[in-house]
């Protein structure tokens, strides 16, 4: 079994990565909306977990040519 070593990010860490509160990934947690791990009592975020979150989350500019036209 091969563990890949994975920076495991605090809450306040994984919120100042995303730019919001510490309610936010405390949030995603409690919800089940984003993988994390418990060591002990302590709760931690894979920061290729984050990074996968940001990804998911973010929108391509549209192209060009594109324009939006009345029906």
């Amino acid at each position: 079994m091969s563990v890949q070593a994975d920076r495991l990010l605090t809450v306040d860490e994984a919120a100042e990565v995303l730019g919001t509160t510490v309610r936010f990934p405390r949030r995603l947690i409690a919800e089940r909306r984003i993988r994390f791990v418990r060591v002990g009592r302590h709760v931690r975020i894979p920061a290729s977990v984050l990074a996968a979150f940001i990804a998911a989350g973010t929108v391509e500019p549209l192209t060009p040519g594109w324009s939006r036209r009345a029906a």
